[in-house]
């Protein structure tokens, strides 16, 4: 069977869409990095100031679902353009009361909501124009962007600041929002629409040991159709409009594993600077190009798993192989955390960090396409609603963990999260796209 290749268009599309989640993530995570100058400058207190580098998180986690329902109602390329262009209004309205906290985390809390746009939107379109064999690739692509965003704002936030104040930022902010703005209403174009139905659905695992008793799930005329279509009838067009999280328990569970495989992410992206300096004796400066390393080779290999995951015979079986790989490295992080071993704890730590975001672009794609075309949106929106809910959890959560048991059985317990998502990762993938 010849595999169509993606069109240019979706190549084009895919560009945008990283470049659109960088500026996101930029505008998200650049408070966090201003936190010194917030502080010293501007006289806020440390609670202060980081109350305003978390605003544009807790703005994100309130509207992630209503932007992807949005999104699926009415198209990828509004949601978009109409998402970074607000974050650019939010981030303009700004300018005049950076002198006072409490309207700043107001506005900034709200350029964070507005930016929640893209991350369901472009991961919509993403997957909308690229054929099965070629989404994981994309996906682990467009999953990128996050961590080079993350990356690309702190080293320009910092000296923009020092340069231009808080205001300097705001206008960086303002411009690069802007432009993609622009970009996303000329070039953006939605995906072709397609109606989902159970003969879309490749490798369903059945809910039962007898495939044809109905699904108590499902109502009786969902229940029906989903019978016809098994036995091999054409579908109605209504089963596209089908709650796909009452059809079955893919999406449930595959939320569920990411939730849970993202605490190791999280633990080391927010505490593994301080274990490299407090608990391996490294200094500041090498810790930092550890950690700023780790996340490069995490980008890259998000990618390389997406690919993988396209050639391999299942997305979710490789998401058991990651998630087994995430548990053994954690727990060697558990082991080494009880004797300094600075250049093992390295090369340990990046591979672990690497693993630790290898299953994003792997979660999304299965999410997207178990949801189908009519419901992605939303179901990558709760996707990402869960996960930022957990880190806001384990952000002060390990840190409690740390401060009562230590470092080594507190990665000990981290290490037993992905072991328990292991038992709730779906047997077969599902396909409501293709």
């Amino acid at each position: 069977m010849t595999e169509t290749p993606p069109s240019r268009q979706a190549w084009v599309i895919l560009v945008i869409g990283v470049l659109t989640q960088m500026a996101a993530t930029v505008a998200i995570t650049g408070p966090a990095f201003l936190i010194p100058h917030m502080h010293r400058d501007l006289g806020y207190t440390l609670t202060q100031a980081g109350t305003v580098a978390a605003a544009p998180s807790f703005g994100l986690i309130l509207t992630l679902i209503a932007w992807g329902a949005f999104a699926d109602r009415y198209g990828e390329r509004l949601a978009m353009t109409l998402g970074i262009g607000l974050t650019a209004v939010a981030t303009a309205l700004a300018l005049p009361i950076a002198g006072s906290p409490i309207w700043l985390i107001i506005v900034i809390a709200a350029s964070g909501a507005a930016a929640a746009s893209v991350n369901s939107a472009s991961g919509r379109v993403v997957m909308g124009w690229f054929p099965r064999h070629r989404r994981g690739l994309a996906m682990g692509i467009r999953q990128m962007s996050q961590p080079l965003g993350t990356s690309v704002a702190a080293l320009a936030v910092p000296p923009i600041a020092a340069a231009g104040g808080f205001s300097g930022y705001l206008w960086l902010i303002i411009g690069v929002t802007a432009a993609m703005t622009l970009v996303c209403w000329v070039l953006v174009r939605n995906p072709p629409r397609t109606e989902a139905t159970r003969t879309e659905v490749t490798d369903a695992e059945p809910e039962y040991e007898n495939e044809s008793e109905p699904d108590p799930a499902l109502g009786r005329e969902d229940s029906a159709q989903a019978g016809a279509a098994s036995a091999g009838e054409p579908a109605s067009a209504d089963l596209g409009r089908t709650n796909p999280y009452r059809a079955d328990s893919f999406l449930w569970r595959i939320h569920g594993v990411s939730a849970l495989l993202v605490i190791p992410q999280f633990a080391f992206s927010t505490y593994g600077l301080i274990w490299l300096i407090a608990n391996q004796h490294i200094s500041a400066g090498i810790a930092g190009g550890i950690v700023a390393a780790s996340q490069i080779v995490g980008a890259l290999g998000r990618m390389v798993i997406g690919g993988l995951s396209d050639r391999f015979s299942s997305r979710v079986g490789l998401l058991r192989i990651v998630a087994v790989a995430a548990a053994v490295l954690v727990a060697a992080i558990a082991l080494i955390s009880l004797t300094p071993m600075p250049v093992v704890a390295a090369i340990v730590f990046i591979l672990a960090s690497t693993v630790s975001v290898a299953d994003n672009g792997l979660a999304f794609a299965s999410v997207a396409e178990a949801a189908g075309p009519r419901w992605s949106g939303k179901a990558m929106g709760a996707q990402n609603t869960g996960q930022f809910v957990m880190s806001a959890i384990l952000g002060p959560g390990f840190g409690a963990l740390v401060t009562v048991f230590g470092y080594p059985l507190s990665f000990g317990i981290v290490a037993l999260a992905p072991l328990i998502g292991l038992g709730i990762i779906p047997k077969r993938d599902v396909d409501r796209i293709t």
